[in-house]
């Protein structure tokens, strides 16, 4: 599958708040969340996405279908704050893929976060980081530190 990686526009803002519910929805599972009284996931720094210099949303698709999400601080080191791929998509490279773009769009030092509840995510992960990378536990995480493109 060829997976389209774009940066999320402001007229994409809700798209991603609607895939931002379901990607709570699973991780639910692992925080143990719940909606707020309107039925809501709320996501903390959402916004910021579209304000802050340091922080991009990126939507990905496989032949012109939404397939997911990432929310990514581009600051020192790069972050993955969110990633959510469809669960039609998984399990097919569409996420290994998104990934890679993503790594390639901003080379050097990067970070990558699992909660320890999660460990398919961590399994993911070790999949879709193709370079060496350190990792570490951190308070209730699983950390993985790498050079990307360099």
């Amino acid at each position: 599958m060829d997976v389209e990686v774009f940066e999320a526009l402001d007229d994409d803002r809700t798209v991603i708040r609607r895939l931002l519910q379901l990607y709570h929805y699973d991780f639910s599972e692992f925080d143990g969340s719940d909606v707020n009284p309107h039925g809501e996931y709320l996501h903390r720094y959402f916004d910021e996405y579209w304000t802050d210099s340091d922080r991009k949303a990126y939507l990905f698709r496989v032949e012109g279908a939404l397939a997911g999400f990432a929310l990514v601080f581009t600051g020192e080191p790069h972050d993955i704050a969110e990633f959510f791929v469809m669960r039609k998509y998984r399990g097919g490279g569409v996420g290994t893929q998104a990934a890679a773009s993503l790594f390639g769009q901003f080379p050097g030092r990067w970070t990558v976060r699992q909660q320890l509840t999660n460990p398919a995510a961590t399994a993911f992960w070790h999949k879709a980081i193709r370079y060496p990378f350190q990792e570490h536990e951190q308070g209730a995480e699983i950390v993985q530190s790498f050079i990307a493109g360099l």
